[in-house]
């Protein structure tokens, strides 16, 4: 196992974060086990499609990416009064509890090398706490990452009977004009310049008790000099539901991974994932649900548009247990390739230990169809604006599941202008 980070990451520096933000004694021993895991962890599966193996993470130079000491970002989070939306500072000091029986009950510290450096470095975060029957609505969570690395954290707890609709965002601060990637929109720019290659890392909890609902939409715009990982993951009890929806349009390497589990009765989940591609972008998306209990329905849905030297690879698990009776499962996804230069796979499965079950998988991968174009040019319509109003009609499914009005209008902004610099 790779031990490249070790040469500046060591315990003080992990007990130096923990001091800062005058974290418990537990919260550090889960940090130092993380530490301690990291040269007995291998690094994320690499998807594996016929003749081509797909973002090898482990290839990256770790010890000039990280860089945790000096993280910085600036943090917007807003939300109804009817919920608490914190700091991780703030509830670290408010609602240890909290905290404490739901910190890495989701997703797993050690889960692979990447989140084990994530549980070990961050420093920033956010904890959304729903009362039990409250609705609360508007949440976001803008971040503008402003330093060679930056490693967040963020806790959803949503209560028996609540609900809750989150926005969260990741763009990156300021550089000089020199080293501006076009995937990143001056309206958008804040902090002081930093120049060559960063990393950033998101690890996302979701908790949804009975009955509740949470969807939790992320729009990821970070410059195209940043590299990506990122794991969203949620529990859903009896009759919750999760919807997550992952649009992913910045960054030079995403490896973006969403994961729901559903372990109550009646519990409905759904993955709803945008991305688009340009240059020479690498995007590596992942969508795994688990049917844990009975009468359980999943539905994912995925599209994505590459253009240029862009690539991308879909990996889409559906896994209905022994007892996950009446089990409905659906999943989808397609991507459509604007250029020659460009590539695309999927690779959908199915592993289904119940025969109760209704479940089915589809994935295309092509360009955009001549059939379509010449309808509409033969109806005098540019042969670009035709192909520009397809990509944004292709996109429609997915926009029809997103209920923060922000981020389905911001990624369709973003599509626009992506298609509008082509022309």
């Amino acid at each position: 196992m790779s031990t490249q980070v070790h040469a500046t990451i060591d315990e003080a520096t992990v007990r130096q974060i923990s001091d800062g933000l005058d974290e418990p004694d537990w919260l550090l021993e889960t940090r130092l086990d993380a530490l301690d895991a990291l040269d007995s962890l291998d690094f994320p599966d690499v998807i594996r499609t016929p003749g081509r193996l797909w973002t090898d993470l482990e290839e990256l130079d770790y010890e000039s990416l990280v860089d945790p000491l000096n993280a910085a970002e600036e943090k917007d989070q807003v939300g109804p009064d009817e919920a608490e939306v914190l700091s991780f500072a703030e509830a670290v000091d408010e609602h240890e509890d909290l905290l404490r029986e739901h910190f890495g009950s989701v997703v797993d510290p050690e889960t692979n090398y990447l989140t084990a450096l994530s549980t070990a470095l961050f420093s920033t975060g956010t904890v959304v706490h729903v009362p039990e029957g409250v609705n609360a609505e508007d949440v976001t969570v803008r971040t503008s990452m402003n330093s060679r690395s930056l490693f967040n954290y963020t806790l959803v707890v949503a209560e028996e009977s609540s609900s809750v609709t989150l926005l969260e965002r990741q763009t990156s601060a300021e550089r000089s004009s020199a080293g501006r990637s076009s995937g990143q929109s001056p309206r958008e720019e804040t902090g002081e310049s930093v120049e060559g290659d960063r990393y950033y890392s998101g690890v996302v909890e979701v908790a949804a008790g009975e009955n509740a609902y949470v969807q939790y939409g992320s729009l990821q715009n970070l410059d195209q000099e940043t590299y990506n990982f990122q794991i969203k993951e949620g529990v859903i009890d009896t009759y919750g539901q999760i919807d997550f929806i992952d649009c992913n349009a910045g960054s030079r390497l995403s490896k973006s991974t969403v994961e729901t589990h559903l372990d109550g009765d009646s519990s409905e989940a759904r993955i709803v994932g945008a991305f688009y591609g340009h240059d020479d972008q690498h995007f590596d998306i992942d969508a795994r649900v688990w049917h844990n209990d009975e009468n359980t329905t999943a539905d994912l849905v995925t599209r994505g548009v590459i253009d240029d030297e862009a690539r991308s690879v879909y990996e889409g698990v559906q896994d209905v247990g022994r007892e996950a009776w009446n089990t409905s499962s659906y999943q989808r996804e397609n991507t459509l390739m604007l250029s020659e230069e460009s590539e695309a796979d999927a690779s959908p499965k199915l592993i289904i230990n119940n025969h109760d079950t209704e479940a089915s998988h589809s994935a295309t991968v092509g360009q955009v169809d001549e059939e379509d174009m010449f309808y509409m040019t033969s109806r005098s319509v540019p042969e670009r604006a035709a192909k520009n109003m397809l990509v944004e009609g292709f996109y429609v499914p997915v926009l029809e599941e997103i209920e923060v009005d922000e981020l389905r209008d911001d990624f369709s902004a973003l599509v626009r202008e992506r298609l509008a610099d082509r022309d």
